[in-house]
């Protein structure tokens, strides 16, 4: 099996494939091309690759010293269940920018094994909050 390689390069992450394959998660699927990449330029963005070719993306939105919230955490479809996606956490979570943050959190509805094995559990402390509303129009 190939080597999967993990990169911090924002010159090789492949904007229009990862978008795409964003838009068609469950997630990103009401997001626009112009939402990905507001969201991608305010965010450390990794990518996954397989003989040079983008096979993988995740990223973090954070403060760089005490919170980090991972996001869009994606495999391609056909190069899903090699590990990509366990590459693409561990390399958020081992990131040097990143090393003091101590309030991890993300949101998923099925990828709980993924982030289990990294030590995330579902919150039901009575303390995590969220507020979901509307995009303004301009947006």
């Amino acid at each position: 099996m190939a080597v999967v390689e993990i990169s911090f390069d924002l010159s090789r992450i492949d904007f229009g494939k990862t978008s795409e394959v964003i838009k068609a998660s469950y997630w990103g699927a009401e997001r626009s091309d112009e939402i990905n990449r507001r969201a991608f330029d305010n965010s450390l963005c990794v990518g996954a690759y397989l003989d040079r070719r983008q096979v993988g993306f995740a990223r973090v939105v954070t403060d760089n010293a005490c919170f980090a919230y991972v996001c869009d955490v994606i495999v391609w479809p056909e190069h899903r269940g090699l590990g990509i996606g366990t590459g693409l956490v561990q390399a958020l979570l081992d990131h040097p920018d990143l090393a003091s943050v101590t309030g991890w959190s993300l949101r998923t509805s099925d990828a709980h094994g993924l982030y289990n094995k990294f030590g995330f559990e579902v919150s039901n402390d009575g303390m995590y909050m969220r507020l979901a509303r509307q995009p303004a129009a301009h947006a």
